[in-house]
């Protein structure tokens, strides 16, 4: 799986335990608090930004607001199983897109696949399930070929877990770019996933459309407690995701070693190709999450893990 292996910092549980005391009281009946909460923190206008139910949640009302029954949806393969459940749900077309040799986007192969009928394009930066990363330049040069009725959702779901040289601008890119919006979630690098928090962000126009699903009482009071202590806590965060990556450039350097050829991963997880990969650590009994071909893909972060998966497939 890609969950966090470290539960919610004390602070944010302290945050979210003193929500509970009020449970007994409905939430904002639409959100308010939480999408200025969002915005103040990236310097945005709370009118650029919706939020919903995890990542997947604010992604559905995405489907459902910017496509219409029939319309096709670009996205590379294998990608986030949520998006080929959520594009049959919407009655959209879902074209597949294959990764090139090294795990990552093919975009001169996702700007071929693109028609009249596109209507979306959806990118996961860092890919998942490589932990690849499009260089910034390739993604603005794709942006400036793609039309403007075509949205392009960049799905950075574990982007607080790039490199500095890798972070994008996400305000000059709006700017220049209005049909492009940014995905992001607080499930991966903030532990949250069991609170179903996730937001975009984009031009005020699409975010109107995408508002017009936000589902009543749908976000909870727990939530934007959990967001505010959350960034509260930069520094203990940003600890944590250093701990993360160190691990996983651990395990990564020493599964190369043993001539496995894992990407470089730039999220919280590793990519094992390869058949037998699967096989071998389920008969381990070690949860992970299993592809076709018997390629899997792993979470990083906890030290005996690592070593479990080592004796696994070594």
């Amino acid at each position: 799986m890609s969950e966090n292996p470290f539960p919610p910092l004390p602070s944010v549980v302290g945050a979210v335990n003193a929500a509970l005391t009020r449970a007994n009281r409905y939430p904002e009946f639409l959100p308010r608090q939480l999408p200025e909460l969002i915005a103040g923190h990236l310097g945005i206008h709370p009118e650029q930004v919706v939020v919903g139910s995890g990542a997947t949640g604010v992604a559905m009302q995405i489907f459902r607001a910017l496509a219409a029954p029939g319309s096709e949806l670009v996205t590379a393969v294998p990608t986030f199983d949520g998006y080929p459940i959520m594009a049959d749900m919407a009655r959209l077309t879902l074209v597949p897109v294959s990764l090139d040799e090294g795990g990552g986007c093919d975009l001169r192969a996702t700007r071929r696949a693109l028609t009249a009928h596109t209507a979306l394009v959806v990118l996961c930066r860092p890919h998942n399930p490589t932990g690849t990363v499009v260089p910034a330049a390739e993604l603005i040069a794709l942006l400036d070929l793609i039309p403007s009725h075509t949205t392009v959702v960049l799905d950075e779901a574990y982007g607080e877990f790039l490199d500095p040289a890798d972070h994008l601008d996400h305000i000059a890119l709006l700017r220049h770019h209005p049909n492009l919006l940014f995905l992001r979630t607080f499930s991966k690098a903030y532990s949250l996933a069991g609170l179903r928090i996730g937001y975009a962000v984009g031009h005020p126009d699409r975010i109107a459309r995408i508002h017009r699903l936000q589902l009543p009482f749908g976000v909870s009071a727990t939530a934007t407690a959990a967001v505010a202590a959350s960034y509260a806590a930069t520094i203990e965060l940003e600890a944590r995701i250093r701990h993360i990556g160190a691990e996983r450039d651990r395990l990564h350097t020493a599964l190369r070693a043993f001539g496995i050829a894992v990407p470089r991963s730039h999220a919280n997880f590793l990519y094992l190709p390869g058949a037998g990969m699967a096989t071998a650590l389920r008969r381990a009994g070690i949860a992970a999450k299993c592809y076709p071909d018997g390629s899997a893909r792993i979470a990083v972060g906890d030290p005996a893990a690592g070593r479990a998966v080592l004796a696994a497939i070594i």
